[in-house]
């Protein structure tokens, strides 16, 4: 096998580049995977292409197998969907998902690998890093049969979030956004959908992925007294202001971070990245999620593909990088 593989770079904020990078020879306990597809995570990686990743969260950004350092040459990503070339019998020819950056063939431990189940298709599979999120956030959350919850922003994590919550017993789930476009995603997910001035309130819990300080408002005006925000956006270098006055603390609102770095504490002792990752991953046979995935290109495109994506010219939530033929193959 010829040993070079091509990756993409972002060179400097805002401008990114396909290189041709070696691909090490792989020890005993390695695999090489070939690149079926990749996803976008439109939210954090946009943002790293922008520069926007502040100097004090250098370290916490890392990504498992970057390469380079921010703002820039770094390689940069997370939902990487392959099959196994080389490596352990029990992994050849296994379509595997792993935190890998857009790369067309690569070369990581055995364990970095989980294997696809068989009723996921590798195209839905790159949502697997999105959804493992989701259900980090609600180990922390811990809703309840019969909970009245809204989640605000419609994008990848939020719509995920609602998309998991949607299999909850006798819970009322509305997903909210300011842009009614996205209401046929809360459709496909079926939870209910409202803009932000027609949610309803009452709330027991909100989940708030829309990173904008008007929805970490307009969630805590939806809570029922003693509710809480579980704050799933990443801000980057903005600042952004809350209304604590009022009645914030006579309702006894609670404001709660969760972050995926982390398995959530809920679980900590008893569950893995591992754990968590297969559980996403099962929850991904559910075909109700082919609604996240709203674009596409092949792999070469993402040096102009990436800049319309972080300006917003190219709106959407999971933008899904093919590599090889429209299937998937070399």
């Amino acid at each position: 096998m010829e040993r070079v593989a091509r990756a993409f770079w972002l060179r400097t904020p805002g401008h990114g580049e396909v290189r041709e990078v070696p691909l090490p020879v792989p020890g005993a306990d390695d695999v090489v995977v070939r690149a079926l597809f990749s996803g976008v995570s439109r939210g954090t990686e946009t943002l790293v292409f922008r520069g926007g990743v502040p100097e004090s969260q250098y370290a916490t950004m890392r990504a498992p197998f970057q390469e380079g350092e921010f703002p820039g040459p770094v390689k940069y990503g997370y939902l990487n969907v392959g099959v196994v070339e080389e490596g352990p019998a029990a992994l050849l020819g296994r379509t595997v998902f792993s935190l890998y950056p857009h790369q067309t063939r690569f070369v990581v431990p055995a364990s970095a690998v989980t294997p696809v189940p068989e009723t996921v298709p590798a195209a839905r599979a790159v949502l697997a890093g999105t959804v493992e999120t989701a259900v980090n956030a609600l180990w922390d959350a811990a809703p309840l049969i019969g909970d009245r919850i809204a989640v605000i922003g419609a994008g990848m994590v939020g719509a995920s979030v609602a998309a998991v919550l949607a299999r909850f017993p006798a819970v009322r789930v509305q997903l909210v956004d300011a842009n009614p476009a996205r209401a046929g995603i809360a459709e496909a997910l079926g939870v209910d959908f409202a803009l932000p001035e027609e949610a309803a309130g009452d709330c027991d819990l909100v989940v708030h992925a829309s990173a904008t300080e008007a929805g970490l408002a307009r969630a805590l005006e939806l809570l029922a007294p003693e509710g809480t925000v579980l704050e799933l956006s990443w801000y980057g270098d903005r600042r952004v202001s809350l209304p604590l006055g009022e009645a914030f603390h006579s309702r006894r609102l609670v404001v709660r971070s969760s972050q995926v770095g982390t398995v959530s504490p809920a679980r900590g002792s008893r569950r893995t990245f591992a754990d968590r990752l297969a559980l996403a991953l099962e929850l991904l046979a559910d075909p109700a999620l082919d609604a996240l995935v709203t674009g596409e290109c092949a792999f070469e495109e993402l040096p102009e593909v990436l800049p319309r994506l972080a300006s917003g010219e190219l709106p959407g939530l999971c933008h899904r990088v093919r590599y090889g033929s429209a299937d998937g193959s070399a």
